[in-house]
């Protein structure tokens, strides 16, 4: 009831100052974003935005996205399996998904699974790297990655299908059809995908994965209406069902099945007073599984929780050059399941931020966070960032920031395992960005140092034989730099698109070793990665390449040179061509591992080797 009640005072203050301010003034945007605060406090960190024509290039899963066109690392249990990210050296856990402003990690485990969320059903897709708990709350430790439903306000009426047909009876299909004007908008995306996924083994015809066969079913549905000049009404809705067989390490393991169902639903009311914006954010969020260690039975293990969450935002220009933001929030979450008792917990904060522009190439921002909890401690949390453009072509960029990971579910209320006195795992981490910039061309050059305390993690129970229990330990270190790189020459009607990205990664975890303190790199973390693409358009005539090289990785803690996952190098292809005329019509195909390159993200989990998928895209 405390938490209730300070967040309600919070609230209630808000509302008495944004109400003292009200008037007449008319502010009509055609689009609006759906996560303003992404760009208007994230201008000293490295951003990446991976729009429609990006997407619409790469398979329907976000870890196909990602993993050829960011420097993140994935951590993959096969195609369409589970899949993890690594993000600036951090585990799963520690990069946020954030959807429409919300964070959607899941409650048990503390992270996405990225191989759970489709693509096509947003606008664009943004990459974050760096903290952002400030704004984002638990898990913005190593990075975040945004998932955006914008709308825009115009006369228009569109539909969108898309449909894809590829090895191992592989399908994928999205609808999206987009109807608005100047006063109200309304976005639509079905999407269905599903694979036998029973591909034979590279190199080895004897051998075929086994119980990977999947499919998943979403909708995304995305409404804004104009109330007057001054009161815009959002709501946010979205559905996942699937069901995965999971994909078999030898032949003799039991065949499993999983069923992921998930809904988000989000309502939010936007207000414009003067130099006041105010919004009222109301949001569900529902997560449930099914694990059946045996599909021929019947016999399953499950989790499901429930989160509700209000919030908060009461922006203010102050004038042209400084803004601030004040947001209060307020979630609750109930929880039940096979190992996990029926528990809640609620978490409350509240948040100041600062925007200023102190010349034309001068700018900073600063914010603080207070949390607080019933279930650990309330970290106090902050960041400062600041960029200076010192010619046309050159611009520093500084950050530096306090982040936290609140225990999940299972650290704390796990059935015989939990431990409810864990801390928030907390970092400390700076960064510095450098970036050029001529005509059709820029790069960024950022280097980081990411210092991790009180890091959960599970590990055995001295004297229990096989039981696991959370505890705070290790001190881990994560340091290193990134580059990303672009390039779009233009020849006659010849248009190029050169995009690269390479991240060198250290991350150690302290260790006792002989009575020695040393740092060992964690596992699943390669020192290098690669990306690059070259995309060509003529007329209507379009194609690309694609480039991954995952360097290799160690799969135990104490980096024995005998467990090392080796290094990898991918290449897709694809062309495609118009043949509208009015409208879009494009039919295409392309082909991935061109090389039927034989690897394995993780030990023992082989992915597929040279495989075709031909598309049509139509626009009308």
């Amino acid at each position: 009831m405390t938490l209730k009640k300070r967040f309600t005072f919070c609230l209630l203050l808000l509302c008495q100052f944004i109400s003292a301010q009200n008037d007449s003034v008319n502010k009509l945007r055609e689009v609006i974003v759906s996560d303003v605060n992404l760009k208007k406090y994230s201008n000293s960190q490295s951003v990446q935005v991976l729009n429609d024509s990006v997407i619409n290039k790469n398979s329907s899963s976000l870890t196909s996205l990602l993993n050829y066109n960011t420097v993140i690392y994935f951590k993959e249990n096969g195609l369409g399996m589970t899949s993890s990210p690594s993000f600036r050296g951090t585990t799963g856990a520690q990069t946020a998904v954030i959807w429409n402003g919300i964070n959607i990690n899941s409650q048990f485990l503390g992270e996405a699974d990225f191989n759970t969320i489709g693509t096509r059903d947003f606008n664009s897709i943004t990459v974050k790297a760096g903290g952002g708990s400030v704004l984002y709350g638990s898990s913005a430790i190593g990075g975040s990655i945004h998932l955006n439903n914008d709308l825009r306000f115009k006369d228009e009426f569109s539909n969108q299908v898309f449909f894809s047909l590829g090895s191992y009876n592989t399908l994928s299909a999205n609808y999206r059809a987009i109807v608005s004007s100047n006063k109200y908008s309304l976005q639509v995306n079905i999407s269905r995908n599903s694979s036998d996924n029973d591909f034979k083994y590279p190199g080895n015809s004897n051998e075929r994965n086994i119980n990977g066969d999947y499919y998943n079913t979403s909708m995304n549905t995305t409404f804004g209406y104009k109330i007057d000049a001054k009161n815009t009404i959002k709501a946010y809705s979205q559905f996942y069902d699937s069901e995965r067989h999971f994909s078999l390490a030898t032949p003799t393991e039991s065949k499993t099945k999983y069923n992921d169902f998930n809904t988000r639903n989000l309502l939010e009311w936007e207000s414009l007073f003067n130099r006041f914006t105010s919004k009222l954010k109301l949001a569900h969020i529902g997560e449930s599984y099914k694990y059946f260690p045996s599909i021929t039975s019947e016999l399953f293990t499950y989790g499901k929780v429930e989160t509700s969450i209000i919030k908060y935002d009461l922006a203010f220009d102050v004038n042209d050059k400084i803004k601030l933001n004040a947001i209060v929030d307020y979630s609750r979450n109930k929880g039940y399941g096979s190992s996990i008792d029926n528990v809640k917990r609620e978490v409350g904060s509240a948040s100041l931020l600062l925007s200023h522009l102190v010349t034309e190439k001068w700018d900073y921002n600063a914010s603080i966070r207070q949390e607080v909890t019933d279930n650990y401690g309330n970290p106090f949390l902050f960041s400062f960032g600041t960029r200076y453009q010192f010619t046309d072509f050159y611009r520093v960029k500084f950050n530096a920031s306090k982040n936290f990971r609140m225990p999940t579910y299972n650290d704390l209320f796990w059935e015989g395992s939990g431990n409810p006195d864990l801390k928030p795992e907390t970092s400390y981490q700076a960064e510095i960005g450098n970036e050029f910039f001529i005509k059709n061309f820029s790069v960024s050059v950022t280097a980081y140092y990411n210092a991790i305390k009180d890091l959960l993690r599970w590990v055995p129970r001295q004297g229990s034989g096989d039981a696991w229990s959370p505890e705070n330990t290790d001190k881990v270190r994560a340091y290193g730099a990134e580059v990303l790189a672009e390039w779009k020459p233009k020849i006659g009607n010849n248009n190029f698109t050169i995009n690269g990205t390479y991240a060198y990664t250290v991350s150690e975890s302290k260790q006792l070793i002989k009575g020695e303190s040393v740092y060992k790199q964690l596992i699943y973390v390669p020192y290098h990665k690669l990306t690059g693409s070259v995309s060509y358009n003529w007329k209507k005539l379009s194609s690309y390449f694609q480039y991954l090289y995952n360097g290799e990785v160690y799969s135990t803690p104490f980096n024995n040179p005998a467990t090392r996952v080796k290094d990898y190098n991918i290449g897709n292809i694809g062309v495609d061509y118009d043949f509208g005329k009015k409208n879009t019509y494009k039919l295409g195909f392309k082909v991935l591992n061109v090389w039927n390159e034989n690897y394995q993200p993780i030990i023992n989990r082989q992915m597929p080797g040279r495989n075709y998928t031909i598309y049509i895209n139509l626009n009308f």
